[in-house]
């Protein structure tokens, strides 16, 4: 069978694309309705995501070997644990945009689309870097241990509110459109005849909706928030990317672990914001396997550069990242900090 240019079968790709495009388009008919989703129903969600991803692994297992499916394998399951992170900043953004949970499934949804196309093109340019030679490895190793830097900072600020009203997306969007104030439904957009409806309606005369106030659309906080969203996924893009490509160097392999992993975060963000409270050291796993993940970068390039032959194969990143994911949950349910602890920190 022709290979394509990745490195894999057409029939392989052709697998992956009719395995994700089908389940996406049962998971937008499942929930088509506005409304908030259970913790029960998002956790058999997760587990029917899950389920995909290792359909997926089998696939590869039975036709490509083992060593592909523990590749496939290791980088769905780094991709799930960094997304951790990334899950707690977006409900941030909800809270601060008082995002009703019945349209928070909506958000995610163009957010999640968003990921998949930006991974895509990061996808192609990181694996394209690496062909300029080991240096690049270094260079990415340096961005992901600069994240858990940055991350293990980050914990002393834990309890304060961020003001997305500064943040540049939302500050683009202002630029673009007036807004108004409120969410209107669903709507991302809202046309000039359903402001003027609503101020005629409204007994407040002083509602602020932008520069000007003739306009074809208005942008509703639910764009607002949407952009916030988009852009902080693909900063975090920039730290996720290079961490799976320290897994495998295939774009296929890194691409189909990241979008798996991706798909699966509506569900899971429904999950995580139920059980934050209890996954308090989930962090510091995240933050282990980040350094793990620049050590095994940093030992790629300088194997390349000085010909040591001290690599860490897949099989002991599987088990790094599964082990260091049950250590971290084990340790929040084992070791939950008191309420006293909680705060102390804030006073």
């Amino acid at each position: 069978m022709d290979s394509t240019y990745i490195g894999f079968p057409a029939e392989t790709v052709l697998v992956f694309v009719l395995l994700s495009v089908g389940a996406i388009v049962l998971d937008l008919y499942m929930h088509r309705d506005e409304k908030p989703i259970s913790l029960k129903n998002a956790i058999m969600w997760s587990i029917f995501w899950v389920g995909i991803a290792f359909l997926f692994a089998g696939f590869l297992y039975f036709n490509h070997g083992l060593e592909v499916a523990s590749l496939f394998v290791t980088g769905y399951a780094l991709e799930k644990v960094l997304s951790i992170d990334n899950l707690f900043v977006i409900m941030a953004i909800f809270s601060w945009f008082s995002v009703p949970d019945k349209y928070r499934h909506r958000v995610l949804y163009w957010g999640i689309i968003g990921a998949i196309v930006f991974r895509g093109i990061f996808v192609v340019i990181g694996t394209s870097l690496l062909s300029l030679g080991p240096w690049v490895e270094m260079v990415f190793a340096g961005i992901v241990a600069w994240t858990a830097v940055m991350m293990l900072k980050s914990n002393d600020d834990s309890d304060e509110i961020e003001d997305y009203s500064q943040h540049i997306a939302y500050r683009s969007v202002k630029r673009l459109f007036p807004v108004w104030p409120k969410i209107k439904g669903h709507a991302f957009l809202i046309r000039q005849s359903d402001v003027d409806d609503e101020l005629r309606k409204s007994e407040n005369k002083d509602i602020t909706i932008g520069r000007t106030t003739t306009a074809t659309f208005y942008a509703t906080p639910l764009l607002l928030c949407l952009a916030v969203v988009e852009l902080s996924d693909v900063m975090f893009a920039f730290d996720s990317v290079p961490a799976v490509i320290a897994v495998s160097r295939e774009p296929l392999i890194v691409y189909s672990a990241m979008m798996f992993a991706i798909l699966g975060l509506r569900t899971l963000y429904f999950v995580l914001e139920a059980m934050k409270q209890y996954l308090i050291h989930l962090e510091k796993a995240v933050i282990f396997l980040l350094f793990f993940i620049a050590g095994k970068l940093a030992l790629n390039s300088s194997s390349h550069l000085f010909h040591h032959d001290i690599t860490i194969s897949a099989t002991t990143s599987l088990f790094v990242v599964v082990v260091a994911l049950v250590i971290g949950v084990l340790a929040s349910l084992f070791f939950p900090e008191s309420v006293t602890e909680k705060e102390n920190k804030s006073a």
